[in-house]
């Protein structure tokens, strides 16, 4: 009975009008009232009901369904999930003020595993799709509650970020409240980096690496993680060794390759730039390679760079029949630049099936196969032995019908120029 007057009490604050022989008095409106904000007396309803369910969360989430149709969720969010996180109302800094009620069950209070973080989940996963205006108040809670870390104990912290990161796999949560973690003071004091590795683990537990990517890039935050270090450790080997050490191997890796690729397209734009001013080669050269040494590229990947780079920087002829001597005066030019990257066999197959990609995406371009290949041969960008090898089996699916027989020709020769200086060879031995 005491919890059924504590909701009559707060949902009835308002007293009956008294009558009155002052003349005619106009009832007021309810909506137009200004209701009292009283988070004290709310708090007293849900704590009072917490504690008669105990903790059998099926319970507690019965009960909170319940008490949505008799309280006022909607203006009592934050008070609300205050207590089902830290069992009481937090005052700014995350602290529980010593003469507040407070109960025990709650998040913080509980044990500090993941499969009662699971079991508290569900309880918020129920109420919010239940209540659905909650969704915003909760994440706003989430972000409130990142900021207090450091008022929370290590404990806590542990439990808050398995909750929030089962939460987040689910998708309760949008990733977005990550952005709490790159609070300066956080950051500093190492705590945003120690929290992300508990949330991390609970987070792939529940889904793999590559939910986890698909749900930072959505947000813009697939390429902000090293901002978890204060800037003098935001580097990717830090990074490396900090989340692995932590046996978060796969998250290292994704945000390697992350800057990879980050590093990749700033290097294509750079090139297009240089090329654009018209620098000299050895210049644009030395700048490439400086940079795959920095970024760790390949020179595979490089040379797919280049070429890309070089056919972006032309407005081709729309006509077949002038755009391969258009094509050709201008791969002339380039020749020496993909020369320079073209001293493994691998890259040079790479800028083979790269060719082939283009002609084949950009149908003006399909009869100019053969002619580009050659011309790439006679400049010393390509060597037999890599065409030879696209010839018999390296080749794309993309045309090949079409490149191969326009290649046939060019393959005997290939074939025939090779056993000629081998019976030469043969004969001067």
């Amino acid at each position: 009975m005491a919890s059924c007057a504590c909701r009559v009490s707060f949902m009835n604050n308002q007293k009956p009008q008294k009558p009155t022989l002052s003349g005619q008095r106009f009832k007021t409106r309810k909506r137009d009232e200004k209701e009292r904000f009283d988070p004290t007396q709310f708090q007293d309803c849900i704590i009072q009901g917490l504690t008669e369910t105990g903790t059998d969360l099926e319970a507690v989430a019965k009960f909170l369904d319940a008490s949505g149709a008799k309280l006022d969720y909607r203006r009592y969010a934050e008070t609300l999930f205050d207590i089902l996180v830290a069992g009481g109302m937090l005052a700014p800094g995350g602290t529980l003020a010593d003469d507040m009620t407070r109960t025990n069950v709650c998040v913080f209070a509980a044990q500090e595993d993941l499969e009662t973080m699971q079991a508290f989940a569900q309880v918020f996963n129920k109420l919010i799709r239940r209540y659905k205006y909650l969704e915003k108040g909760f994440e706003d809670e989430v972000k409130k509650l990142l900021l207090f870390l450091k008022g929370f104990s290590e404990s806590e912290r542990n439990k808050l970020a398995m909750l929030t990161g089962i939460l987040l796999a689910n998708g309760t949560l949008n990733a977005s409240i990550l952005n709490s973690l790159y609070n300066e003071n956080l950051v500093k004091e190492g705590v945003s980096a120690a929290f992300a590795v508990k949330l991390f683990k609970s987070w792939i537990n529940e889904k793999d690496i590559n939910a986890v990517a698909v749900s930072l890039r959505k947000v813009n935050m697939d390429n902000r993680l090293m901002e978890l270090f204060p800037a003098n450790k935001q580097s990717v080997e830090h990074f490396s060794k900090y989340f692995t050490e932590a046996g978060l191997k796969e998250l290292s890796e994704y945000v390697r390759n992350q800057q990879t690729i980050g590093a990749r397209k700033e290097l294509q734009k750079e090139l297009q730039e240089q090329m654009s001013r018209g620098d000299p080669f050895k210049d644009i050269i030395l700048y490439v390679k400086e940079e795959m040494k920095k970024n760790n590229i390949s020179e595979q990947t490089v040379v797919a760079i280049i070429w890309s780079s070089v056919m972006s920087t032309v407005e081709w002829n729309k006509k077949e029949e002038l755009v391969a001597e258009q094509a050709i005066k201008h791969l002339k030019q380039y020749s020496p630049l993909l020369a320079a990257f073209t001293t493994q066999g691998q890259s040079e197959l790479t800028l083979l099936l790269k060719i082939q990609e283009y002609c084949y995406d950009n149908i003006h371009f399909m009869k100019a196969f053969q002619k580009i290949v050659v011309l790439f041969y006679k400049a010393e960008v390509l060597s037999e032995e890599p065409i030879l090898k696209w010839y018999k089996d390296a080749h794309l699916a993309k045309g090949k019908s079409v490149f191969l027989e326009q290649m046939k020709k060019f393959v005997e020769w290939l074939k025939n120029a090779e056993e000629e200086s081998e019976s030469e060879a043969e004969e001067g031995d």
